[in-house]
C-alpha cells in the first residue's frame, strides 16, 4: 500500500482543533495514519505579518492515487472552512502532499515531491522526527540531510498548548 507523507498547518482560529479535524478527516477519506509528528510552531513563512502556524507531518497508508489524494484533502480544507483568498495567506487549515512513495511527478495540478519542502524547516523538522532516513527521490538525500542543508532560518519549535 503506498505510503503518503502530508503536512498539515493552520493559523486561525482553534489551530489544534483544526489540525485535529482535519485528522480524523484524513484517517476517515484518505487511509490509516501510521505516524503523526508532534505539533510544532513557527512564524509565518512567505507573508510574514499573520499569525504564527502550527504544523505537523503525517504518515499515512492509502489506496488512493495521487490525484484522488488531492481532490479529497482539498474537500478535507473547503469543509473544515478554507478559504483561498490569497497566496501564502492566513488559513484555518492546510495539507499538503510531500511524498507519495518514491513517486515524481509534474502535472498542472500537482507536483510530488512537494517542489519546496527542502527549503523549509517547518516541513523538514517535522518530517526529521517521524522519518529521518526517508530519502528525497529527486535529491537523492535524506531528509536529516536535508534539514542540514535547509537555508530557512525561522524558528521552529514544539507546540506546548498555554493552560
Amino acid at each position: 500500500m503506498p505510503k503518503l507523507y502530508l503536512l498539515l498547518g493552520g493559523n486561525l482560529g482553534d489551530r489544534t482543533l483544526y489540525l485535529q479535524q482535519a485528522r480524523e478527516s484524513i484517517a476517515a477519506q484518505v487511509g490509516s495514519i501510521k505516524q503523526a509528528s508532534a505539533l510544532y510552531e513557527t512564524a509565518a513563512w512567505g507573508k510574514t505579518d499573520q499569525p504564527s502556524f502550527l504544523n505537523q507531518v503525517l504518515e499515512v497508508e492509502t489506496i488512493l492515487g495521487p490525484e484522488q489524494v488531492l481532490q479529497t484533502i482539498n474537500t478535507i480544507e473547503h469543509d473544515l472552512g478554507r478559504e483561498r483568498l490569497e497566496h501564502w495567506g492566513a488559513r484555518v487549515i492546510d495539507i499538503d502532499i510531500l511524498f507519495y512513495d518514491n513517486l515524481v511527478q509534474q502535472t498542472q495540478r500537482l507536483t510530488i515531491p512537494h517542489p519546496q519542502l527542502h527549503l523549509r524547516r517547518f516541513t523538514l523538522l517535522p518530517l526529521q522526527e517521524i522519518a529521518p532516513g526517508l530519502v528525497h527521490p529527486v535529491f537523492q538525500q535524506s531528509i536529516a540531510e536535508l534539514l542540514q542543508q535547509c537555508p530557512d532560518e525561522l524558528e521552529v519549535k514544539k507546540y506546548k498548548k498555554e493552560v
